[in-house]
This record gives structure tokens, sequence and C-alpha cells, in this order.
């Protein structure tokens, strides 16, 4: 009575657009504080499956099934991004190396970079060493390139919560890619002539100390920074060993590098689409050694630390490959295997490595040292700018790359105005 029904009707809309307008911001406000408080980031950059055909997602993570219950959802993780890799020699890990270079360019991460190619190695590594650091001075994101292990000093240029890892391979295997390599620069190779002949009296050559002889025995040992054992037996290695494996929280293996980036991809909280690289630093299997058996014997006689260093480490991998779960590992294993494929067909002359001669771009043809050519990439012709520019950065060697990040840290404007962009010398 005395009431305007259209009025009514007015209010009533007014107040139910209302508390929908409060009810999406309400909403909207708990999405954003439960993104902060998990810490899960939305990073802005063009990922490779958006320049490149034949996107892809890696598989669902596995359901963790409790004693009770319906399957519980995986907890949510962030990517980690301050990292610390021991660069060993003659392993692979130029690869890894590619990987590292895009992951933290992409991102705009800080680098802790050597004045030139490496942290003055053979010596033990030095925080005064990286091009930029200060006492006080902010620390380095990912610090990567060649280096003699120092973990005190290591320690001074990266965040606490940095993610230590490496790579190992089986020594046999290593010191014939060694020779091969450094045979001019090490005294000992070089006045052997050939392996065979090292291997039969390799004291007659092998002077400790001598400069580049620490590539001519226990070089994996020598790259962790540590020393021959004084006392006599085992128990100084193992003690050495078990420092090693609390300080470095994931080692690699060489002989299964697709497994170990699995198990990299997952320790980091990555994708599958990060950790896909194109092998690098690679030797034309023709041109390999092939050693006799009883030569076999012999190099792990005389790089016994070295065995020593790869079996832990070799056991430590297939309890974290056991763990991960090994249907799990075949599957990831293949969806990276198929991408790079993939990724390698489009992005690539011939579809493979090729000989240097055959690689015009002097920007993407690899440094060229020992006696047996080092493989490259030619990009295909006519690829998309986009596309153009992620390919060339999966083959850019690891010299080229540095020099790329170290331009843009420390850009020429800042050089020519005096600022001091270098460490202490």
């Amino acid at each position: 009575m005395g009431a305007f029904p259209g009025g009514c009707c007015c209010c009533c809309c007014h107040r139910r657009r209302l508390q929908v307008f409060w009810a999406a911001l309400a909403v909207s406000m708990t999405i954003g504080f439960t993104i902060q408080f998990l810490g899960v980031s939305f990073q802005k950059r063009v990922s490779l499956s958006q320049l490149l055909p034949s996107p892809w997602a890696p598989p669902a993570e596995a359901e963790v099934v409790g004693e009770e219950g319906p399957p519980t959802p995986p907890l949510l993780c962030q990517p980690r991004q301050h990292l610390v890799f021991l660069k060993t020699h003659k392993t692979g890990s130029s690869t890894l190396i590619n990987i590292l270079h895009r992951f933290g360019e992409a991102r705009g991460l800080r680098f802790a970079l050597p004045a030139r190619y490496q942290f003055s190695y053979p010596n033990l590594f030095q925080a005064r060493r990286v091009k930029g650091w200060h006492p006080r001075g902010r620390p380095f994101d990912i610090l990567c390139h060649h280096m003699r292990f120092n973990l005190l000093e290591v320690q001074k240029v990266v965040p606490p919560d940095s993610f230590y890892f490496s790579i190992v391979r089986d020594p046999v295997s290593l010191a014939e890619s060694a020779f091969s390599y450094y045979r001019a620069v090490v005294p000992a190779f070089r006045q052997a002539g050939s392996l065979p002949g090292f291997l039969a009296s390799p004291q007659l050559f092998y002077r400790p100390g001598e400069r580049g002889n620490h590539y001519a025995r226990n070089l994996l040992w020598f790259d962790f920074g540590l020393s021959p054992p004084a006392g006599p037996g085992v128990g100084p290695v193992k003690d050495a060993l078990a420092g090693l494996e609390h300080t470095f929280h994931l080692v690699l293996l060489t002989e299964y590098m697709d497994e170990s980036l699995v198990l990299l991809r997952d320790a980091l909280c990555w994708s599958l689409e990060d950790i896909v690289a194109f092998p690098h630093n690679l030797r034309n299997p023709q041109a390999v050694h092939t050693l006799e058996p009883a030569d076999t014997a012999r190099l792990r006689a005389w790089n016994s630390l070295d065995w020593h260093l790869y079996t832990h480490f070799n056991h430590t991998f297939w309890a974290r490959v056991e763990h991960f779960g090994r249907a799990r590992m075949a599957q990831e294993v293949a969806l990276l295997r198929k991408r790079r494929m993939e990724l390698m067909q489009h992005c690539l002359q011939g579809g493979g490595p090729l000989e240097p001669a055959h690689i015009p771009d002097e920007r993407i043809r690899p440094f060229q040292f020992g006696q047996v050519p080092i493989l490259g990439y030619a990009l295909q012709p006519g690829l998309a700018p986009g596309a153009q520019e992620a390919c060339r950065r999966l083959v850019t060697p690891e010299l080229q790359y540095k020099d790329r990040l170290d331009a843009k840290q420390f850009p020429p404007a800042l050089r020519g105005n005096g600022s001091q962009v270098g460490g202490v010398r």
C-alpha cells in the first residue's frame, strides 16, 4: 500500500549488483593474497613453445597417495634461481652452461662472471676474481664458469640459499677425452706422444705440480678443490667425499645426461622446456680412441681418486632416480628427447651438429682447441625473427654467450665513465 513496485525492483537490482561487485572484489583480493603467500610467480617471458612449432606441456606431476583418503595434489614449489654449478672439465658441462645462460638471461638474473673465461683456473676460486664483486655488494644469482672449487670463497659471492650442483664422468672416458683435448698443453701427455704410451709408464712422464699436469691425473678430484689425501687407506677419501655430498645438493652423470636433466628439472622446480638443450662442445664420434681392456684398467688405477669420486656419486645418482620413479623418469626422458628432436629439425641446418668448416657464422662457431675439431650448429635460413633468436640462443657456444652476458651486465657506457666493474686483480 502506497509502495512503488518499480522503485523496489530497481533497489533490489542495485543491491544485487553491489553484492556481486563486492563478492568479485573479495575473490580477487583473496586470490592475489594467496599467490603472494605461496610465492608463486608469473613471469612475463616468451617461451620456446611460443616461438617454435609443436608446443607441448610437461606431464602432470604424479599424485601423492596417502594411506587413507583420496589422492593428495602435489605441493606448489617456486623455481630456484640462486645456483652454483661447478663446471668440471670434459664432462659435457658446456651443455649445462647453455641451459643456465638461457635461463638466467630470460629472467634478468645476475651472473658471477670471470674477467675472461675462467676464474684464474687452475688456482682455487677467489671471490675477488668475480667481475664487479664487492664484499658488501649484492650477491650474484648464478655462478657457473670454470673454477677450482673453494666453498668458503664461493659463499662470499652467492646467496645462502643457493643450490649447488655439478657433473661427473667415468674417469676412463674422461681421461681419453682430456688426452685428446689437452695433449699439446700437458707436459706428461706431450712427452708420451700417445695415450697407450703414456699408460705404459705414466710415472716416466708425470711430474706433480708441473704446470698443466693437473689435467693428466684425477682431474675431477682436482676440480672439486680436493688435494691428494695425506694419509694411507680409504678413510681420508671417504671423509672428503662425505664433505662434497654435504655441500652439493645434486651431482649428475655425463653418461646419463637426459636422466640428469630430468633430475635437475625436478630439483629446481623448473619446466621441461627450461632444460631442453642441444649437446655442446662435441667431438666427432669417429675421433674417439677405443681403449683396450688393459688400458681401461690402467686408467682407473692411475685415476683412483676420480674412480672413488665417480662411483660414490654414481650411487647417489641412481638412488635419486629410484626415489623419483623409474616409470616417471622414462616418461620425462622420452618427452625431453622428443622436444629436442623437434627443435633440431626446426632450428638447424642438417638437423644436427656440423664440422666447424660448415658453420659460416663465427658468432655461433665453437672455439677450436686441441687436435680434433669441435662440432657446432648452423641455423636454418628463413626463420622468423622470434624463432631465429630462440634458436640462436640454443646453439650459441659458451664463450660467445659469456661475452653476450658480460656486455649486458657491464655495458660499454659503464666502462667508459670510470666506474669500477672489475674485481681486485
